[in-house]
């Protein structure tokens, strides 16, 4: 009878000591999946669809679908009215209402506000980095031709007086965020949309 006690005893330790280990590997494993989750380092534990707020408050939006919404502001319909602060664009359509676009924006030192107009449009248009743009990044190249590289995406409405433009992007990532040289970046899906909206002369109205 002890020796069968005993041995009981040393089957028990046995399982203790085989145990363990699986038990540390399946803690570290978890702890190892927490602090490797992509969300987590992005946005400090939020969900991939929660908004934050940046250090000087502006929202760091995630990129919304397209929807018609309500929209009081007095602006004639065919308006492009495009809110930095919120990093959305409104088309006006009139009666109260307007098709809201998530879209990027200038990053801190290259906001912008102003009323301009669309000068001209282009369809999957070329790349030419400006003169100012090439001196802050000598690696980019000269010219590029339009494409579904071509950071331009899509479609390009270029805005009268100004090196801006509204264009699609190839980064869809980066639409709701405060990123770009002041062009307005948007969804290529959104930027064929609101494309087919707009004409040269159709005023855009750029706010802070």
């Amino acid at each position: 009878m002890r020796r069968f006690f005993i041995a009981f005893l040393c089957a028990i330790g046995a399982v203790s000591l085989l145990t363990m280990p699986a038990f540390a590997r399946s803690s570290s494993q978890k702890a190892q999946s927490q602090s490797t989750d992509p969300f987590s380092d992005l946005f400090g534990g939020l969900d991939s669809s929660t908004s934050t707020s940046s250090q000087d408050g502006r929202p760091q939006a995630v990129a919304t679908p397209r929807e018609t919404v309500d929209f009081d502001a007095k602006y004639a319909p065919g308006t492009v009215v495009i809110s930095t602060n919120e990093r959305r664009l409104y088309y006006v359509l009139g009666n109260g209402q307007a098709v809201r676009y998530g879209v990027g924006v200038g990053r801190p030192g290259f906001e912008w506000a102003g009323t301009r107009f669309i000068s001209s449009k282009r369809e999957w248009p070329d790349w030419t980095p400006p003169a100012q743009m090439l001196k802050r990044r000598p690696d980019l190249p000269r010219h590029m031709e339009g494409g579904v590289d071509n950071p331009l995406g899509a479609r390009a409405m270029y805005l009268s007086g100004t090196l801006y433009r509204i264009h699609g992007s190839n980064e869809p990532e980066t639409i709701g965020q405060a990123v770009s040289s002041g062009c307005i970046r948007m969804t290529n899906d959104d930027v064929i949309d609101l494309y087919n909206r707009v004409h040269v002369g159709t005023r855009v109205v750029v706010t802070r």
